[in-house]
This record gives structure tokens, C-alpha cells and sequence, in this order.
């Protein structure tokens, strides 16, 4: 199977006391984790766990050697799943993810991880552009309220912004549920 899950970010500081909490991040985990059940199940090596560490201690967030930078106990990588460290919003972007991918031989990538409207949004256009069929599973993902200007974006919508934006020209968005029944 030439089929990749790529885990972005699911990352203990975008949980509650965490130092960039997002909005709703356990049902996006919980979601993200079923994903990777399904890929443990049917697909054991091909799966990538992208964890962003902060090379700048000014981002607040995912900082080294701290508890809020490990990835989240709900998608907690197994032994023989791949960790991908990057250091931007795009998972391909100086890491090591797109040569693993091509030594494994993926053309396909299903993407899941937080946060929507940053990390998700570059990793899925860059798979895009790399030439890899994308399905980004949406109800896996979350993100956060944003706020430019005196204008407050609500996180839901917000999420569904950059969803709508990535449907079919980028990748094909689907839901968790219609994902596995898809599959199974």
C-alpha cells in the first residue's frame, strides 16, 4: 500500500494548561487517534508523526526539553512509527519527511493534526505541490479563535475556512467516519 498517515503536531501544548490552547483539541486527538488505529491496523509502516520543536524561544510554544513540546499521550507514536522534527508551519520544510516518503514509495498521504489554519494548511499545500494525492481527514484537525484588526474569527470558523479553501483543488476532505467506513 502506498499510503502514508502523517500525524501533524498533536502536541501537548495546544491542550488545556497547555501554552497555545486550541479549541477542542481532545475531539480533534480523539478523531486523529481512531485514524491511527485504523493505519496501526491496516498499514503499520507508514506512519509519521511530525512534532514541531521551536528553534525560537520567542514562539511561547513547543519549546525543548518541556512537557507542552512531546507529542500527546492520545497519539503517542509506537516504536516502530517514524518522528519527523521540524522547526515551520510546513512539515516538508527542511526535515527529512519527503525523502522517507519517497524511500517507503507513498504517493498517497492522509494528513490529520492541529493547528488548521497554520501547519495543516502548509503541510497539505507542500504535499500538494510535491506531487502526493492528499486527503486530509478535517474533523482530526483543530485550531484556534484569530483575531486581526478589531475583527474576532471564531476557531470554528476559522477551520472551516482553510477546509473549504483546501477542498479539491488541494486534497479531498473527508470526515473521520466516512474515512474508516470508506476503508473498511
Amino acid at each position: 500500500m502506498s499510503t502514508a498517515l502523517i500525524i501533524v503536531d498533536i502536541q501537548n501544548d495546544y491542550f488545556p494548561n497547555g501554552n497555545m490552547e486550541l479549541s477542542n483539541p481532545e475531539k480533534a486527538a480523539a478523531n486523529a487517534a481512531k485514524i491511527l488505529e485504523w493505519f496501526r491496523q491496516n498499514n503499520k509502516d507508514h506512519i509519521f508523526h511530525v512534532q514541531h520543536v521551536a528553534s525560537d524561544p520567542g514562539l511561547g510554544f513547543f519549546l525543548p526539553d518541556t512537557e507542552g513540546v512531546k507529542i500527546h499521550e492520545s497519539v503517542q507514536p509506537s516504536e516502530h512509527e517514524s518522528i519527523v522534527i521540524k522547526h515551520f508551519p510546513n512539515s516538508f520544510l527542511n526535515t527529512e519527511l519527503e525523502q522517507q516518503l519517497k524511500e517507503k514509495g507513498i504517493t498517497k498521504l492522509v494528513v490529520v493534526g492541529m493547528m488548521t489554519h497554520m501547519c495543516i494548511d502548509a503541510t497539505v499545500r507542500a504535499a500538494v505541490d510535491l506531487g502526493y494525492e492528499t486527503t486530509l481527514i478535517e474533523d482530526a484537525c483543530a485550531t484556534k479563535e484569530l483575531a486581526y484588526q478589531d475583527k474576532i474569527v471564531p476557531a470554528e470558523e476559522v477551520h472551516y475556512a482553510f477546509v473549504g479553501a483546501l477542498n479539491g483543488m488541494y486534497c479531498n476532505i473527508v470526515s473521520t467516519a466516512d474515512f474508516l467506513q470508506l476503508n473498511n
